[in-house]
């Protein structure tokens, strides 16, 4: 914000729509988390905006338009566990398989009696093709085996898996463990059923195997 105005960072115009995208929605979905026990959470609706309208300016500087006009080129219907939602979408399209998406939204603000203690790493983006997506076109969910609205789960380190006085780790703690990775490739499914703290029926068998 400046001058009570949200405010751009230029530096992102080097990146994908698909990054840009992916960047906000990290540390937007990293913010409801860590209020999501607050009873006034429906507040954020402001910060949703801000964060909206800003995501927006380096997606118009790089394509040489406006606020408005990209707001057109990517709204979306996000279909939520509440309904529906007004969100921002960028697919990336790949032959013979359904497109990649980054969304911006689709996370109601509502105020849960339960939360798991999850922290999602803000994306470090590099110039150039993203990593992100490169590793993306090639993967599908490490979890169910999905491959419909593929996102990106982060952790800081991997001890942050280790918690004190926890008797059993879940199984996409498990999997992240089992394979010495920071991150993990989700659905949308799976990546809400982790910040639920709600196992999905089908994690077993895809980890089991």
């Amino acid at each position: 914000m400046r001058n009570g105005k949200p405010i751009h960072l230029g530096r992102l115009t080097l990146n994908s729509d698909f990054d840009i995208v992916a960047r906000y929605q990290s540390e937007y979905r990293g913010f409801v988390q860590y209020y999501a026990l607050a009873q006034n959470l429906y507040t954020a609706n402001k910060l949703r905006w801000i964060m909206k309208t800003s995501l927006l300016k380096p997606l118009a500087m790089k394509h040489k338009s406006t606020v408005t006009k990209m707001a057109k080129k990517y709204a979306a219907i996000i279909q939520t566990e509440h309904g529906t939602m007004n969100g921002i979408r960028v697919e990336v399209h790949r032959e013979g398989k359904k497109p990649l998406k980054a969304e911006f939204g689709g996370i109601p603000l509502r105020t849960k009696l339960r939360v798991a203690n999850i922290t999602d790493k803000v994306l470090k983006l590099k110039f150039g093709r993203s990593e992100l997506i490169q590793r993306l076109l090639a993967e599908q969910c490490e979890l169910c085996g999905s491959y419909e609205n593929i996102e990106v789960h982060h952790i800081r380190k991997l001890s942050d898996l280790k918690v004190a006085g926890q008797k059993e780790k879940p199984l996409w703690k498990k999997r992240m463990s089992a394979i010495r990775r920071k991150t993990l490739i989700v659905c949308k499914a799976c990546h809400n059923a982790i910040h639920n703290g709600q196992p999905r029926a089908e994690w077993t068998k895809q980890l089991e195997k």
